[in-house]
């Protein structure tokens, strides 16, 4: 049985119909047109379909969507935010085949937010723990935790 379910995506109200077991990947994709968020496992394992709900990453394909009552963000939503980081990413070779790249950047948007007032020693194990659970088969991590490390510093100053 589907419901009228009122999301706030990338800072716009948004009413949607799903069901009570309709993954918010599902909606973001087929219903509101945000492909960016990729589904890969399924099940919540891969991060792939990284997304910002209520400022914290969460896995879109394994959270039910009338379930969610916080803002959620996309990786189109954060697109200005995270032009440098994207940036880094594309300098360092940071992705490779790119499917995981959207979950990635959301994630360490977040990351980057918390590591503002962080100070800069044990940042590169804070980012490569952060990020672990986020899987990519392609680059081996060390140019991500690198690109995401160099953001927070220049950001920083």
């Amino acid at each position: 049985m589907t419901q009228l379910h009122r999301l706030v995506v990338n800072g716009e109200e948004i009413d949607v119909e799903a069901s009570g077991l309709t993954p918010l990947s599902t909606v973001l994709r087929e219903r509101l047109g945000l492909t960016a968020t990729k589904v890969a496992c399924g099940r919540g394992e891969c991060g792939a379909c990284t997304v910002l709900v209520g400022g914290r990453p969460r896995m879109a394909c394994a959270t039910p969507a009338v379930l969610v009552r916080e803002p959620v963000w996309t990786s189109e939503g954060l697109a200005a935010e995270t032009a440098d980081l994207r940036a880094e990413f594309a300098d360092t070779g940071a992705f490779q085949c790119g499917f995981c790249t959207p979950g990635q950047v959301v994630h360490a948007c977040s990351l980057l937010r918390d590591e503002a007032d962080r100070p800069a020693a044990g940042r590169r194990e804070r980012v490569a723990h952060a990020l672990s659970g986020n899987l990519c088969r392609c680059t081996g991590y060390q140019a991500i935790t690198e690109s995401v490390c160099r953001i927070a510093e220049a950001r920083r100053g």
